[in-house]
């Protein structure tokens, strides 16, 4: 169901029982090494292994269906306006020019164009699973709790908990008010013009945005009356150490980081891996 889209349910695997800052920096070391490296035979690594990782943790994937089709979308947009706003771009880069066929004078398709924006595609595809894994592994009480041991402001780490936790509400609350308008004679159904069913969608927002402002002042009011941020340090429930396998994980997202890091300074002499020479 969408309503499951962004939900933490609990399951018993090594993904899962990694502690929240472990699979913060981890994300961190990964994310990074692909965006700084643009050697597609390294990146393509890495979404080999991030795939790996996303079988490992046990997630389904009606979990991410959504979330992938809006990615898919996303990308194939961004693989179209590169080419269209920079079809040269990769020969500016590479410093070669093997064209393959013209289009026009100025749209020309060169081996170097079709390899940045492969490369580039391909980087934006790896880091969504890493995403993913993170998003729907951590649970976001526990992740709050890590973010304050290592000195963030627990008021600043309890916000982007109750974030992380909003996102399922309001997908659900959207759900409910959707039903509700239906039952009223509300057509959200392919049947009617895009122009209605983009009218009759702001009718379910409306209600969504009173309900989430309603939602917002109830749990301020819970939180000033139970003294919320007058000390300067607090206890977390959930709270989890460090432990063996959360050591293990950190050293193999720094591996990966090195990697892509010597990989860049010390083999192709920058971050672009140019085959072409």
């Amino acid at each position: 169901m969408k309503a499951k889209l962004f939900d933490y349910v609990d399951r018993d695997n090594f993904i899962f029982n990694l502690s929240g800052l472990t699979k913060l920096f981890c994300f961190i070391f990964m994310t990074f090494s692909v965006m700084f490296s643009y050697d597609i035979r390294y990146i393509l690594f890495v979404m080999i292994v991030s795939g790996i990782i996303f079988k490992a943790s046990g997630l389904q994937f009606k979990q991410i269906k959504i979330m992938l089709i809006y990615v898919i979308i996303f990308l194939l947009m961004n693989f179209l306006l590169t080419f269209l706003f920079s079809p040269t771009y990769g020969t500016e880069i590479y410093g070669t020019r093997h064209e393959l066929f013209r289009i026009t004078d100025f749209y020309v398709v060169t081996k170097e164009q079709l390899l940045y924006q492969i490369t580039k595609t391909t980087k934006y595809a790896s880091v969504v699973p890493l995403g993913m894994i993170f998003l729907l592994t951590t649970n976001p009480s526990e992740f709050a709790a890590s973010l304050s041991r290592i000195g963030v402001s627990y008021k600043a780490a309890y916000a982007l908990s109750l974030t992380l936790r909003y996102f399922p509400d309001m997908i659900r609350s959207y759900q409910d008010i959707a039903v509700a308008q239906q039952s009223r004679g509300l057509d959200l159904s392919k049947k009617e013009k895009l122009g209605v069913r983009v009218k009759n969608t702001m009718n379910i927002c409306i209600p969504l945005i009173f309900s989430t402002l309603d939602r917002i002042e109830l749990i301020s009011n819970a939180m000033d009356l139970r003294g919320f941020g007058k000390h300067k340090k607090r206890t977390w429930y959930v709270a989890k150490p460090l432990r063996r396998g959360d050591w293990g994980a950190l050293v193999f997202g720094a591996f990966i980081l090195a990697g892509s890091l010597s990989l860049s300074f010390f083999v192709n002499g920058s971050r672009f891996w140019n085959p072409f020479v």
